[in-house]
């Protein structure tokens, strides 16, 4: 009778536990909880009769068993990798991505030739919205949308939290008169959206404000965000929406106050972890933005 393999799913888990010296690394690099990793790894152990790893508090660290085993299949997992790159290259898939107007335009379009260079065989579908049902119905494979995280029925991963800052033209503090403190905003023009309201950066300004009801609305930030650059007022938005303003002068901040606020997550459709593909975009995307945060110097 065959001796039987260990699933390959255990065998990921356990590498990329072994290389990070982290379940929570191992699972950020799968997109997989923390528990499912512990529990592949006990699973795998199991079926072994050995023990891989020791568990001290929160490091992890390999047995000696553990390390002969890494040793003795770590250049075949990274054959079957090269192999299934090689057979998934030749063949053609379509990904449809549907992203949050702002961060496609101002952010993820830029970084596209990336993933596109690294994964030549998979022809992206890009489309915008700030809704859930075509990534629930499967009419898309996965979404990008800001928020808290919680979305009932989706697989959601989180790119990284955000930065909200202050943003307006060069010109508009001087054309009402100075904003050289944050409660001097009571002499400006508020530009709002309605899931990112001032109360947060408020409060960490030191302000004891109730959400401003006056100013101008908007539904798409990518609108808010130039109607602050051409001089109708202050904007409040995630940093990484307008760091290349930011870089080029078209916007500044007026103050260097900032606050801590949700984040931009990837949403799988109910079948999109199915898809070679589609996780690879997903951890491709995942990495980006942790890239970007980092290059930032935070959350971003």
């Amino acid at each position: 009778m065959a001796f039987r393999l260990p699933p390959m799913h255990a065998l990921e888990a356990f590498e990329s536990a072994a290389r990070h010296q982290s379940f929570v690394k191992a699972a950020e690099d799968l997109c997989v909880t923390q528990s499912a990793v512990s529990h592949r790894i006990r699973q795998l152990e199991d079926d072994l009769g050995v023990r891989l790893f020791l568990r001290l508090n929160r490091n992890i660290v390999l047995t000696p068993a553990g390390e002969a085993y890494l040793a003795s299949i770590r250049g075949a997992l990274a054959d079957i990798e090269g192999a299934t790159r090689a057979i998934a290259h030749g063949a053609r898939h379509e990904l449809r991505v549907s992203v949050a107007p702002a961060i496609g335009s101002k952010w993820l379009v830029s970084r596209l030739a990336d993933f596109q260079r690294q994964y030549p065989a998979v022809d992206l579908i890009l489309s915008t919205s700030t809704q859930l049902g075509n990534i629930r119905s499967g009419e898309v494979d996965l979404g990008v949308r800001y928020g808290d995280g919680r979305w009932p029925g989706l697989a959601s991963f989180k790119m990284s939290d955000e930065v909200l800052v202050t943003v307006c033209s060069p010109a508009y503090p001087a054309s009402v008169g100075g904003l050289g403190e944050p409660a001097q905003l009571v002499r400006a023009r508020l530009l709002h959206h309605p899931i990112l309201p001032w109360r947060p950066w408020l409060e960490a300004a030191g302000l004891d404000w109730p959400e401003p009801a006056g100013g101008v609305r908007f539904d798409d930030a990518v609108m808010m965000i130039e109607a602050a650059a051409a001089g109708h007022g202050v904007a409040l938005c995630p940093r990484r929406l307008v760091e290349s303003q930011l870089a080029a002068g078209s916007l500044i901040q007026p103050f260097a106050v900032a606050a801590l606020d949700r984040g931009y997550h990837v949403l799988l459709a109910p079948d999109g972890s199915s898809r070679p593909w589609v996780m690879a975009f997903v951890r491709w995307l995942l990495a980006a933005a942790q890239a970007a945060s980092r290059a930032s110097g935070g959350a971003a």
